[in-house]
């Protein structure tokens, strides 16, 4: 008999949605609407009505569906309560106990950037490993830290926040946490198209770079490919930055690999060679040897990962 689980990654804009075989095979996906109107109060029924329907209409048995896994873009404690998701309007909520109590389903809850870490390490760039620290690079940087297969919280649900570990105490400018000095800064897409603007400024050196007319991380990671004398640089400040926190995160979880993901990193292996490198001059003797690894599921890693989060329930 196929037992299924619904995997459900909620983001500001849209939910997006997945119905798995739990082998691992993905059956279908879809998305819709994430309504944050009223603080959010009606996305939970809006998934509720969704899975229900789709029960119906796959004619499946409530009795062979393990669960639901939800991926939310906050801070997640006991793999049920967020504590805020600004994004969505949400204060503290219970949402694996809200969830149950529409659908009559187990249900288990994570912070967005760990279940796609998980997704990750099940069916994607860490298949193979169950010591996995994944690095999300997209506007902001995100992370994911697993030790034998499972995601290490903390007890604020913050456990993974990479991109807020403290590098640069000259920085005046300030990151969307609050503070100054993030890796966030430098490392994401915003922070390279910072920097990038920032070298532009300060050096009247050519590059391709300045007849770029809205300048991207895309561009910037693109000329460094080309050979681009400035823009190599600002790949080397963030490989640098980057390269030296997970040196000094590995002292501390010592993983068997990094899985890098977000929209930056499909630049390739421009970005995990720099990073490597940088990681390799300043890891601890015993760390030097993890392994370098690129996502491999793009958009679905979170719908992976909230069903893997009813995997490791068992």
């Amino acid at each position: 008999m196929k037992k299924y689980g619904f995997g459900v990654d909620i983001g500001g804009t849209t939910i997006k949605m997945s119905l798995f075989e739990m082998t691992g095979h993905m059956v279908d996906k879809w998305e819709i609407p994430t309504n944050t109107q009223n603080n959010g109060s009606s996305i939970l029924s809006d998934v509720a009505a969704v899975i229900e329907g789709r029960l119906v209409q796959d004619g499946i048995s409530k009795e062979d569906v393990e669960g639901i896994g939800i991926g939310v873009p906050g801070p997640v404690v006991q793999d049920s309560v967020v504590t805020v998701c600004v994004n969505l309007g949400w204060g503290r909520v219970d949402v694996a106990k809200e969830l149950a109590e529409k659908t009559g389903l187990k249900v288990r809850v994570g912070n967005d950037a760990n279940v796609a870490a998980l997704g990750e390490m099940w069916q994607g760039g860490g298949k193979g490993y169950k010591n996995v620290i994944m690095i999300t690079l997209g506007t902001g940087v995100g992370g994911g830290i697993i030790i034998n297969g499972h995601v290490i919280n903390g007890s604020n649900g913050a456990g993974g926040e990479i991109g807020h570990v403290f590098v640069d105490e000259t920085e005046e400018e300030t990151c969307g946490c609050g503070k100054r000095g993030c890796l966030e800064q430098y490392a994401s897409a915003t922070g390279i198209v910072r920097m990038a603007k920032r070298a532009l400024a300060a050096d009247n050196r050519e590059s391709t770079l300045r007849s770029v007319e809205d300048l991207s991380a895309k561009a910037v990671l693109d000329a460094a490919k080309a050979g681009d004398e400035m823009a190599l640089e600002v790949v080397e400040q963030m490989g640098k930055r980057l390269g030296t926190v997970l040196a000094q995160a590995a002292c501390i979880v010592d993983p068997e690999v990094f899985v890098i993901g977000g929209g930056v990193s499909k630049a390739g292996t421009i970005i995990t060679e720099v990073i490597r490198k940088y990681y390799i001059e300043r890891a601890f003797n015993s760390c030097r040897n993890a392994d370098f690894a690129l996502a491999e599921l793009g958009n679905d890693a979170g719908v992976y990962g909230c069903v893997y989060l009813l995997l490791s329930s068992n």
